[in-house]
């Protein structure tokens, strides 16, 4: 059994502390606690197995001396994911499983030829959909979860429903796109709701249907291809750099914003509910731009490139806001946590820095490798970033580096909690649910692992409700304790 969390239980008009145990937490379907622990410091009575709902209270056991029931709820309960169907990391400290490798069906002369990386993974925000460029121009689009053949002996495949497919038209299929160009980045985003829809119609009588996505790809020519989902069917192509678009980001409000990130040292912003108009230029990168990322709440977008700098923008008025010094080389990959109060960057000097975004305080640096002075560049290049992303809740990093390791980070502790061997890791992302990890690699191979799927605390979950809304500086001001800033700013966990 795991522990599910603390909460509370009452009866009429008492209620005191509780602690409620499960046999495990599955990825699909609700948490099923089979007995409290503790009421009150006293033992529990006796309990029947509950199907718990999202913050909901069900009666779950009996008040101790008792026969009188009880309820419980199990504070900031992540409700499931619909799509996931992968038994998770029971324990924290338990080692990443791997689920399921794909490989590329191409002939066998192409494997370790230039081309074949995976550069780019993505799921769908909703978590649909998965897209995988495969290399040689080619990206793969995979509805989730995936097919039974995939799966290894031992792990249940949940079937699709007629749910992920409202007009009856079947299960969805998977889809092959042929970019022309490699493939360096992959954005999803949904499709905007009415009126733009109606104006985007009038121009595009073939467009993509009332509940569907879009998936952006940056290509090695400059070029920005924007894809239908559902059909396969190529909506625009966007114009623009002279180089190639290394990474893509849209708003996560679905206003249609992307940004791209070139090596022509620049950023550039388009609209696509103006038909994809390039509606800004962002320069002062000295090298190359390898990466972008825009806040969850849209107000802040993170550039990183070759001269060491983090660069944050204004996404209101898309004017540079502050740089962030702190690597000792270049920056490949950057992620903003769930609640926009975290920025956390990735470098070739094997290094990740978790900042503050709003004053542009360095939190934590994550050594993958410790510097000394007699080691030679060859040494350093072992252990060189790849990618870093946060986990849905916020509370977990993954890291993928050259020293063949796929790292899990808890936000409060220095030293990873658990390690995965794979060889020529690119990049990796978790699935927006929780509870999986997608990581590509240098031969063209998607491996996806398992992860810790934990209840976040009522502590955390009332920190992040809160940093949703307000900066560091807000957060300050508040007339509260200083260790409740502390917490509330990250600076204590």
């Amino acid at each position: 059994p795991i522990s599910v969390g603390t909460g509370r239980v009452s009866r009429g008009q008492e209620s005191c502390v509780a602690v409620a145990c499960a046999d495990w937490t599955p990825l699909s379907g609700s948490i099923v606690v089979n007995r409290l622990v503790q009421v009150g410091g006293k033992e529990a009575g006796n309990t029947s197995k509950q199907q718990i709902s999202n913050n909901i209270s069900v009666e779950v056991g009996v008040w101790p001396g008792s026969s009188d029931p009880v309820s419980y709820s199990v504070p900031g309960f992540l409700a499931p994911a619909a799509h996931s169907s992968f038994p998770p990391v029971q324990t924290l400290r338990e080692e990443p499983l791997l689920l399921a490798e794909l490989k590329p069906g191409r002939p066998h002369q192409f494997d370790w030829k230039s081309s074949c990386e995976t550069w780019s993974v993505a799921f769908s925000p909703d978590g649909s959909w998965f897209a995988w460029s495969q290399g040689h121009c080619i990206v793969k689009l995979i509805p989730w979860p995936l097919e039974e053949h995939f799966i290894p002996k031992g792990f249940e495949a949940k079937s699709r429903s007629s749910k992920n497919d409202p007009k009856g038209r079947g299960s969805p299929k998977e889809k092959t796109l042929d970019c022309g160009q490699i493939v360096w980045g992959l954005a999803f985003s949904p499709w905007p709701s009415p009126p733009s829809r109606k104006l985007w119609a009038r121009h595009h009588p073939q467009g993509p249907d009332v509940s569907c996505l879009i998936l952006a790809t940056g290509l090695n020519d400059g070029q920005i291809k924007i894809w239908e989902v559902q059909t396969g069917l190529l909506l625009l192509n966007l114009s623009g750099h002279q180089d190639v678009v290394r990474d893509l980001s849209f708003t996560p409000s679905g206003s249609l914003i992307l940004v791209s990130a070139s090596r022509d040292k620049t950023l550039r912003i388009w609209d696509l509910n103006k038909h994809g108009k390039q509606i800004q230029v962002l320069s002062g990168h000295l090298q190359w731009v390898y990466c972008c990322s825009i806040s969850p709440d849209c107000s802040m977008l993170c550039s990183a490139a070759g001269e060491k700098s983090v660069f944050l923008w204004s996404m209101r008025s898309y004017t540079l806001i502050r740089k962030l010094e702190g690597h000792q080389s270049s920056v490949v990959s950057c992620d903003f946590s769930p609640d926009s109060a975290l920025l956390v960057t990735a470098s070739y000097d094997t290094s990740v820095i978790m900042w503050d975004p709003y004053t542009g305080e360095r939190l934590r640096s994550l050594r993958h490798a410790q510097l000394d002075p007699a080691m030679d560049d060859s040494d350093v290049h072992m252990s060189s970033l790849r990618s870093v992303c946060f986990s849905p809740e916020g509370l977990y990093l993954a890291t993928v580096a050259d020293d063949r390791l796929l790292r899990i980070w808890a936000l409060e502790l220095k030293a990873p909690i658990a390690f995965a061997p794979m060889t020529n890791g690119l990049c990796c992302t978790f699935f927006p649910h929780g509870g999986v990890i997608a990581t590509g690699t240098r031969d063209g191979h998607v491996q996806f692992w398992t992860a810790p799927r934990v209840l976040s605390s009522l502590k955390h979950l009332c920190r992040k409700a809160l940093r949703s809304f307000l900066t560091t500086y807000q957060v300050l001001a508040l007339p509260i304790p200083k260790k409740m800033k502390e917490f509330l700013t990250y600076r204590t966990f």
